[in-house]
Order: C-alpha cells, then structure tokens, then sequence
C-alpha cells in the first residue's frame, strides 16, 4: 500500500510546529527568568558558520510550506523576514500551521511525479518532482532545521527533553 504524500508532510509538519513553538515558549520564559535579552537568545547559534536560532525557526517554517504547498498547487504564504522578537516567531509559526491547514490530502495526494520547478534566490533552478521535494528536500531540510533550533535552545541551558521536540502527535 502506497503511503499518502498527505499523511507523511501536513500533520508531521503540524505536529513539531506546534513543538517548536512550546519550546519558544519555554524559551521566553527563561529569558525573562535569566535576565537574558530576547535578540540575544534568538542570535545564538551552534557554530560560527550556521544559521542563528531565528533563521533556524525561518526556514523549518519555510519548508513546511514549501513541502505541502509547492506539491498541492497552493500559492504560498510569504513573509517579510523581519521576526525579531519570540512573539513573532511563535506568529509565523502559528500562520504556517494555518496555511498547512488548508492543504487537503485530495490536493496532495497523488503529486508524486508533478513537476515542480523552483528558482532559489541566488538565480539558481532546481527540478523537483512532487515526491523528491517533500521526501528529499523539504522533510530532512524541516527536521534540521527544527531540531538544530532545539539543539541551540537547549545547549543555552533551556531544560527541554525529546517530548518538547516532539509536540503532541496527532490522533
């Protein structure tokens, strides 16, 4: 039995969406608890050359879309990059999660071989099918990006646990 391109995208990137943002919650709170200034917390990174933790939230929010959203045919939700603050990463968050939701499985199903076409920002094009960009790209770019914004969080002392990556999973 085939598995639903539906069933492995939407409520997977529901489901740690909504665990990153309790994880942000926690985070806020013990910067406040810390003394511990917002824009400094959201510049800590794992490395020098890797993506601080609000790029990191930015881009497992964009690939969600991306992943669910390029497949179904949806005109994408875009945002200005501008978050600067905890606030406004749990409202992209929360706006993702509200997209996501409107993504049928009747949509994605079924998009396995669609061609999907995209230009990156650097001019460069890729040629995806609907299967290759959600399995190949989307979902391990999505866990990375996710897990590396966790991995920051806790590595700043946030005392956070696997249950907190993993959100609630859907019934």
């Amino acid at each position: 039995m085939p598995v639903s391109m539906y069933s492995v995208s939407v409520p997977v990137f529901m489901q740690h969406l909504n665990g990153l943002s309790a994880v942000l919650d926690k985070a806020a709170a013990h910067a406040a608890a810390r003394k511990i200034k917002e824009e400094d917390l959201l510049a800590m990174r794992l490395a020098p050359d890797m993506f601080p933790l609000l790029r990191q939230v930015r881009a497992a929010t964009d690939h969600a879309i991306n992943g669910a959203g390029r497949p179904a045919g949806k005109e994408l939700p875009k945002f200005a990059n501008d978050e600067t603050t905890i606030a406004q990463l749990k409202d992209r968050i929360a706006k993702t999660i509200a997209f996501l939701k409107t993504v049928t499985p009747a949509e994605l199903d079924g998009t396995e071989a669609k061609a999907i076409s995209i230009t990156f920002p650097n001019g460069n094009v890729r040629e995806f099918t609907g299967q290759s960009l959600l399995l190949g790209n989307s979902l391990p770019n999505f866990y990375f990006h996710a897990t590396t914004a966790y991995d920051i969080l806790r590595g700043c002392g946030l005392e956070i646990g696997k249950r907190d990556f993993m959100g609630t999973p859907p019934a």
